[in-house]
């Protein structure tokens, strides 16, 4: 049935088993769907669910504190391993191949020229180094053994610079709170014609976007000069 597949939960050795739709199951881990009953093909709990084995009350009850089918596949959703499809499979690690490459470009730069890779030179270096990408782990999981193999490459390095920033008045409040979210406000100091003068410590990677940003904002009438 290609319209079933499984989420698979060990705990100190025992194995349990429900059959669940493959759409819906994966929205369900992702937190995209709330509705378990739209989730499962049956209610029944397996230790194998090819051979139809079913485990007895004592192994649930001592894996899970209760006989509850609804509960112990409630269980087995949110702590098991969905078994992806090669469909499904194939585009989760499209997409957090991506999130990678964006995380990697936003928080490394080349140290030669103090500027982030672009993105495509990180794919290509992932192709080269044949990275690969674990679907179903967050990025932090993943990323800091991804860098290791890719500055054999390209050079890769992690640094935080200082921005010396001034904006007048009239775009102050706005820039503030921009400033808030893209990086550590060290200073701040509002001037009695209302400008704003701060230090904010970011990613050296990202300077670019924070440059745009502000510009954008202030019709380019910001200053923003790299603190040395």
């Amino acid at each position: 049935m290609t319209d079933v597949t499984l989420v698979r939960y060990s705990f100190e050795g025992e194995k349990f088993e429900i059959m669940v739709k493959p759409d819906p199951a994966l929205d369900y881990k992702m937190g995209k769907k709330k509705d378990l009953s739209a989730v499962l093909v049956s209610d029944e709990i397996y230790t194998d669910s090819g051979k139809g084995t079913r485990p007895s009350s004592e192994k649930l009850l001592k894996a899970f504190k209760t006989e509850d089918q609804n509960e112990i596949a409630q269980i087995i959703m949110e702590k098991g391993e969905l078994n992806l499809t090669t469909d499904q499979r194939r585009k989760m690690i499209e997409d957090k191949k991506k999130q990678i490459v964006h995380f990697i470009a936003k928080t490394y730069v080349d140290p030669k020229t103090h500027l982030p890779h672009p993105p495509l030179r990180i794919e290509q270096a992932m192709k080269d180094g044949r990275v690969s990408v674990d679907p179903q782990k967050n990025v932090d999981e993943q990323v800091k053994d991804i860098v290791e193999k890719l500055r054999s490459i390209i050079a890769l390095k992690s640094e935080n610079i200082k921005l010396e920033i001034t904006i007048p008045a009239q775009f102050a409040s706005q820039s503030y709170a921009v400033l808030k979210s893209v990086g550590s406000l060290k200073s701040e100091e509002w001037q009695n014609n209302g400008s704003l003068k701060a230090i904010l410590e970011i990613p050296a990677a990202a300077r670019p976007n924070v440059i745009d940003r502000l510009g954008s904002i202030t019709k380019g009438s910001a200053t923003v000069e790299v603190m040395h």
